[in-house]
């Protein structure tokens, strides 16, 4: 972050701060995701609980850092477009936990021979947030790198839109009542949105990298 907050070590560390937050959302959304589908539910409540506590950590320094960015008029030049990442980026973790609290209360009953793809699933969704995050670092450290971070987000979304698409084919081909089908379907895409709100980070990044280069 040296190139963009040259003056600023505080806001730096801020920054860093809040996207490890989001970066450890990640981890927690896929270690929960795999509690709930072994049925280990004690364990999943415990990274419920966990997911809470760091998305009250990420609002709190985001709010921080729109504090600071506007009482000390700092990077003006670049404030609109920090302060637009950042709120791109709370959506990523508010998403992840959005989901877990709604397996948490509607407990979904997940057929066991579909676990493995709800897990795949789960993988790519995560790695699209983990690789959204790196090309958020590299947009404050280094903006020539920022591409390379994108493309991989792009891959691991598509990746996440093949997954859901045959695993919703497989929900209905199985013999179980509609409601259940239609319940284990929401579900799935409730997954997929943690891809789609990485990939909402990559395309802000996507314009913001181009026009810090121009």
């Amino acid at each position: 972050m040296t190139i963009l907050f040259k003056q600023t070590k505080m806001l730096e560390n801020q920054i860093d701060e809040f996207l490890d937050a989001v970066s450890r959302g990640g981890i927690v959304f896929e270690l929960g995701m795999s509690d709930y589908l072994a049925g280990n539910m004690e364990d999943f409540q415990k990274r419920l609980k966990e997911i809470g506590k760091l998305e009250n950590i990420a609002d709190d320094i985001r709010r921080e850092v729109e504090n600071q960015l506007y009482t000390h008029s700092l990077i003006p030049e670049h404030r609109g477009d920090v302060l637009g990442l950042l709120e791109t980026m709370d959506d990523v973790i508010d998403t992840a936990k959005s989901a877990m609290v709604q397996f948490s209360t509607e407990r979904p009953d997940i057929l066991p021979e579909l676990s493995e793809e709800y897990l795949k699933l789960t993988k790519m969704a995560v790695l699209a947030t983990e690789t959204a995050v790196l090309s958020a670092r590299a947009f404050f450290k280094d903006v020539n790198a920022v591409k390379n971070h994108l493309d991989k987000v792009y891959f691991y979304e598509k990746e996440a839109d093949t997954i859901v698409n045959s695993l919703i084919s497989h929900i209905f081909e199985s013999e179980i009542e509609l409601s259940r089908k239609m319940h284990m379907r929401y579900f799935a895409f409730h997954i997929e949105h943690l891809a789609d709100a990485a990939e909402d980070v990559a395309d802000r990044l996507g314009i913001y990298s181009i026009k810090r280069t121009m």
